[in-house]
């Protein structure tokens, strides 16, 4: 897995994008930011696209936020190979990551404060896919046709 993290954002997650792309940077990864680039209106449905076109190029980890996260999580998970989760703390990030292999997470910066938001994203990004049992139940996500 590449070592970046992509950032990607719509008006109204475009402060918290900062933040957590400053801070992750802090860290010492590669961070790559696809947009939005300015607090004016715009459409994260195509903030969405461009950051699962790089997560799956580059087998890296996304961050997406919007005002929820949960229009971004729906954007991001009309894509196949894409498993972007809402995260609300720490406890679920961890799961998502663990059991369900997730590849995006998505956050609302409307609802979440930055030192949470700082400490889910940590969490997020230092807990691997324990695999196994759960590897199963992935891979019946590319085996269920899209209606």
């Amino acid at each position: 897995m590449d070592a970046c993290v992509v950032f990607g954002s719509d008006h109204a997650g475009f402060a918290l994008k900062k933040i957590l792309a400053n801070h992750v940077s802090a860290s010492g990864r590669t961070v790559v930011d696809v947009g939005c680039d300015a607090p004016q209106s715009c459409d994260y449905p195509l903030f969405a696209a461009k950051l699962c076109d790089v997560v799956l190029e580059r087998g890296c980890l996304g961050v997406l936020i919007c005002g929820t996260g949960i229009g971004m999580s729906m954007a991001a998970n009309r894509r196949r190979g894409i498993r972007a989760a809402v995260c609300a703390n720490e406890y679920m990030a961890r799961l998502t990551r663990a059991h369900n292999d997730a590849n995006v997470l998505c956050l609302g910066e409307r609802w979440i404060g930055v030192g949470l938001a700082e400490s889910v994203l940590d969490v997020f990004l230092g807990t691997a896919y324990e695999g196994g049992r759960h590897q199963r139940r992935l891979d019946l996500f590319d085996s269920i046709p899209t209606l």
